[in-house]
């Protein structure tokens, strides 16, 4: 596993972070922002959103004093690289899995 594979699962690895990157899906973020969703302090917020932009899962842009957060699709690629390797695995039990109830039908 890459750095950066590593860096995005322990982005996703908590739920507060889970939940700020579905908000941050759909739009454009502020600190304030996110942290109006969440019952914690701006600067705890600010740690979930450093996490998910070293992870590579977020942007950060500098707006005059306003830093603003954009969710970043291709910082997904580390992890669904990863999630492939298993495609094989479903592939083979799905068609397992068809060929049973075909052959029990006929």
């Amino acid at each position: 596993m890459t750095p950066q594979s590593q860096a995005a699962f322990r982005a996703l690895a908590d739920p507060t972070r889970r939940d700020i990157l579905m908000m941050l899906r759909g739009q454009e973020m502020t600190i304030a922002e996110v942290a109006e969703n969440f019952d914690m302090t701006r600067a705890a917020v600010k740690k979930h959103l450093t996490v998910l932009s070293d992870g590579g899962l977020i942007t950060v842009r500098a707006a005059g004093r306003e830093r603003i957060n954009t969710f970043d699709p291709g910082g997904m690629a580390p992890v669904l690289d990863w999630l492939s390797a298993f495609d094989a695995f479903w592939d083979d039990r799905l068609a397992a899995l068809r060929n049973a109830i075909e052959e029990d039908g006929t």
